[in-house]
């Protein structure tokens, strides 16, 4: 068994046999902590709120316990067809594809039906799918709402309700959007409730108080799920040669999967265009880049084709990929947690990885509060010769020219003419 895995096995915790034999072509036997720490709760019907850190085995819990009641528990009678019975909140549309494809294989073998909703793609193929019916509806709060309003469907017959990733959930001002749909449920007792959030904050907590039904909590920290696994290095490179630095660590480690964290976007557009011209298959992930081709860029990232992804925290939240061997901190993160949320993207599932860091002029004034609140120092490493290497510029961009509008002149004398007309009026 591997270390990151409990003794704990899905045969011997209650699970519906249908989700053991999923777990089993899915080649999972034994629990993570979390999952060993929540689901035994959740099976016997009582509330969770759980702390634990991507990477953690998180969403296979949540499924479980929600699969697991919905074929146990007989669904109302006068249920109609769109009313979903188990509803999952997601901070991100990534997260909420992740959560769907793990779903997915979770029902291989059960009657259970599962949709998806978020935003920025196939607006009337998910309206038709909720007007259809699902039995468990995962979403981002804006599509949820949207079609909440518009009727689409009813919360009415929820079963069970789970927030994933609630401190981001806050940190992205959804708080009024989770509140308004909580309010539009079956009363909390009535309902099986989770949440999972990677820290349990009193406003966290607030909020289990208000929609929960005393919720027991369970905790995997930081430290048990990261710092054992992670490979933590500290550079002190100067503005002028991180981008160097950059690709004299690539060209040394040779990485499978590597996360390049900026704070900018245009940071990103920088490091990912001289990157590239560098010789390295490189992506980039920023708040702006359309949804069709965020799923396309992570689904080659996944697959290998792109071997290093550069991103933004804002671009980055909710994924989670697995087999990310490194991760940069090109730019250290001006919050403490999202240090900790960032390396969190390597050393899942058991693996080792590397996480490096850029101390810069620019950034190194948050290094004091993250080693406070990680509660060590991170290893310094130094910047040698043979770590810089040449970079070959990449070319200069070209800024496309607007087309000349033929009827421009024309516009602008019939503007000038609309406004000596209104001047002799007047």
């Amino acid at each position: 068994m591997t270390k990151h895995l409990s003794k704990t096995t899905f045969k011997t915790i209650g699970l519906d046999p249908r989700l053991v034999r999923a777990l089993a072509d899915m080649n999972y036997t034994h629990c993570t902590p979390i999952q060993a720490k929540s689901l035994p709760i959740a099976l016997e019907g009582e509330d969770v709120s759980g702390q634990a850190q991507t990477g953690t085995g998180k969403t296979i819990a949540f499924l479980l316990a929600t699969l697991d009641e919905l074929l146990t528990l007989p669904q109302d009678a006068n249920r109609q067809v769109n009313e979903p019975r188990a509803i999952i909140m997601a901070p991100t549309r990534e997260l909420v594809v992740q959560i769907y494809e793990d779903a997915q294989k979770l029902i291989k073998h059960t009657p259970i039906t599962v949709g998806a909703v978020y935003g920025g793609t196939a607006y009337d193929e998910q309206r038709t799918m909720l007007e259809q019916g699902v039995d468990v509806l995962i979403g981002t709060t804006g599509r949820l709402i949207d079609y909440y309003k518009q009727g689409v469907y009813s919360l009415q017959a929820i079963d069970v309700v789970v927030l994933d990733e609630a401190d981001r959930m806050f940190d992205l001002g959804f708080i009024a959007d989770i509140r308004y749909l909580f309010n539009r449920m079956p009363k909390p007792e009535e309902r099986l409730n989770m949440l999972f959030s990677a820290t349990l904050s009193h406003r966290v907590n607030e909020l289990a108080y208000e929609h929960m039904n005393s919720p027991r909590p369970v905790s995997v920290t930081p430290e048990q799920v990261t710092a054992t696994r992670v490979k933590e290095a500290l550079y002190y490179p100067s503005n002028n040669d991180k981008i160097a630095l950059l690709l004299g660590l690539l060209n040394k480690h040779q990485p499978q999967k590597a996360m390049v964290f900026v704070n900018t976007k245009r940071e990103a557009e920088n490091v990912w265009n001289t990157i590239k011209s560098n010789g390295w298959k490189i992506g980039m992930l920023t708040g702006d880049v359309h949804q069709k081709k965020r799923l396309m860029l992570l689904d080659r990232f996944k697959e290998g084709t792109i071997s290093v992804m550069v991103a933004t925290d804002v671009a980055a939240r909710g994924l989670h990929i697995d087999d990310v061997t490194h991760v940069f901190n090109y730019d250290l993160p001006d919050d403490p947690e999202d240090y900790v949320h960032r390396i969190g993207r390597t050393a899942r599932a058991g693996a080792e990885g590397d996480a490096i860091s850029f101390a810069c002029e620019d950034s190194a004034f948050s290094l004091p509060a993250i080693e406070e609140y990680i509660e060590h120092p991170i290893p310094r490493a130094e910047v040698t010769a043979d770590l810089l290497p040449e970079v070959i510029a990449p070319p200069p961009q070209r800024r496309r020219r607007r087309p000349p509008n033929r009827n421009s002149g024309q516009r602008r004398r019939n503007n000038n003419r609309d406004k000596s007309s209104q001047n002799n009026s007047n």
